[in-house]
């Protein structure tokens, strides 16, 4: 029997008396991926930020059980301790330095030099920064994950997509690398993208390379993995080869129940009326352009939107709503509508759930409660008490609405005044989510909505949207990276490559005819 390259023993670990892992063992093996899966909230995280050595165990008390690596105990206090021991992770939410470039931010901490004559009479401290050098290992990094991107572009303003693809290609440029956690790699990418990382997953493991892969997306799971090992509130209740067990059985063991999501039917679209009109967009979105961009979105509907990465499908939601500069015809509702005007759009009764989360969508060191009220609290002053000429928070409504949302998405916290900043990824895009439907709007722009979200809840917001599509009429714009999460509820969904528009599909049409929108052959060519 193969001995075990990394042991985790009897794992625990008190956040201020919630206890969230209850004695977890892990294992893993050189050469081996060893998926971790959970609901968010299961202590997937949790047991990751134990095994790099993250301030926010250590600040919080520590932990209980052991760490093993060849067999030896080992005590790490630190990311810098866990990278001594031959330990690499890419972080479900960026560790980047947006002001520096790509090969600045795969080389951080480990940057090679050269000598000059200053440091051949004062000492190695003053080389040079040797940025040729770098930029090739950089360069030999991004190639290996198909990533024609320049090494020398800044990170600031590349799509999630591709700083995805940089936290990754830094951790494949390391030297003695023994083990790597993956934590939700694939979250931010597209089919094709995430495809190209599993096969970069399964070369590194040829490699002797042990993967440690948490993922929500169930078929990566059985197309890459050796063992699974799932997580249920804190708990362990499976350790399983991956060969031994099914999808079906591990959304069971995730969530305690069944999971299916069901097909919206179809709708009546010949009377339908045209709520927004858009002609002629364009948008300066880094990364993901919009280059000219008809679209009508229907009263009462779905739409869809998808495409590969980097091509628009993303800059059409940040254009419209002003986060991005913007060129083109809007009409909302028949009348004409600025753009550029973020304030104007949320107004009129359009919100948006942006695909960053953490650049975008939250205020991380304020609280649940305020961050699912500010922007109902700007627009149209709820969540406000009026004194004379002044305007101050109403903390009682507030707290009120926010136990509901709480409720209602099952955002796992410990009450209404936590800060954002220490929830679980899925739990922040929950509050997202929360914080658009708390304006009530007509028309929601979503983007990503399901990004690192368990099955369980992955289905809570699908149901949502199309109940608040069914019952409320709310018009929805759904833009995803995964074309079955779009055909599953959307009425129509539109393709763009390349910056434009290539076709509007039915979600019932074949997979071929949705490739080839994708590959940038128009509809009829």
């Amino acid at each position: 029997m193969d001995k075990y390259l990394l042991q985790m023993i009897n794992i625990k670990k008190n956040y201020s008396g919630n206890q969230v892992l209850k004695g977890i063992d892990l294992s893993l093996k050189a050469g081996e991926i060893h998926c971790l899966l959970g609901e968010n909230g299961a202590g997937k995280s949790t047991l990751m930020n134990i095994l790099f050595g993250m301030d926010v165990i250590h600040s919080t008390g520590g932990f209980e059980g052991d760490i093993l690596i060849d067999g030896k105990s080992v005590d790490i206090n630190s990311p810098k301790e866990a990278m001594e021991s031959n330990i690499g992770m890419v972080h479900q939410e960026f560790m980047l330095i947006p002001s520096f470039s790509i090969t600045e931010n795969i080389k951080l901490n480990r940057e090679i030099t050269k000598g000059n004559p200053v440091s051949k009479v004062f000492g190695e401290r003053l080389k040079t920064v040797d940025f040729k050098a770098m930029n090739e290992d950089a360069r030999v990094a991004l190639d290996k994950l198909d990533m024609g991107i320049e090494e020398y572009t800044t990170v600031a303003g590349l799509p999630v997509g591709h700083m995805q693809f940089v936290e990754i290609a830094r951790e494949i440029d390391k030297s003695h690398l023994e083990i790597l956690v993956f934590d939700e790699p694939t979250a931010v990418l597209t089919e094709s993208e995430a495809d190209n990382l599993l096969k970069t997953m399964k070369k590194l493991a040829s490699q002797g390379i042990a993967i440690l892969f948490i993922t929500h997306r169930l078929d990566e799971v059985m197309t890459v993995s050796d063992k699974v090992t799932v997580l249920r509130d804190g708990e362990l209740v499976a350790c399983k080869k991956t060969s031994d067990t099914s999808v079906e059985e591990i959304a069971e063991l995730m969530v305690g129940r069944k999971i299916n999501i069901v097909m919206k039917n179809k709708k009546d679209e010949s009377e339908q009326e045209i709520l927004l009109d858009i002609k002629n967009l364009h948008v300066e979105m880094p990364g993901e352009e919009v280059k000219g961009v008809d679209l009508h979105v229907k009263k009462g509907e779905i739409l869809g939107i998808g495409g590969l990465a980097g091509q628009g499908k993303i800059g059409i939601a940040n254009g419209i709503m002003g986060l991005f500069p913007s060129t083109g015809e809007i009409s909302l509702k028949g009348a004409a509508t600025a753009l550029n005007d973020t304030t104007n759009m949320l107004s009129n009764g359009v919100a948006f759930v942006s695909e960053d989360r953490r650049g975008v969508g939250l205020v991380l060191d304020e609280s649940i409660e305020l961050n699912i009220a500010f922007t109902a609290m700007k627009v149209d002053n709820r969540f406000m008490k009026k004194y004379g000429f002044f305007y101050l928070q109403n903390g009682k409504a507030m707290k009120q609405h926010a136990n509901k949302m709480i409720e209602d998405f099952d955002i796992r916290c410990t009450g209404p005044r936590q800060h954002v900043g220490h929830l679980s990824g899925g739990n922040q895009q929950k509050v997202c989510v929360a914080r658009a439907l708390t304006q009530n709007p007509d028309i929601l722009f979503i983007s990503e909505p399901t990004r690192g979200i368990d099955i369980g809840a992955k289905k809570l917001v699908l149901d949502l949207l199309l109940k608040l599509n069914t019952e409320q009429g709310m018009t929805i714009i759904m833009t995803s990276s995964e074309l079955a999460e779009l055909r599953s509820i959307s009425d129509r969904i539109a393709i763009v490559s390349e910056g434009k528009l290539t076709g509007i599909l039915p979600p019932d049409a074949p997979d071929a005819k949705y490739g080839l929108l994708m590959s940038g052959m128009k509809e009829g060519e």
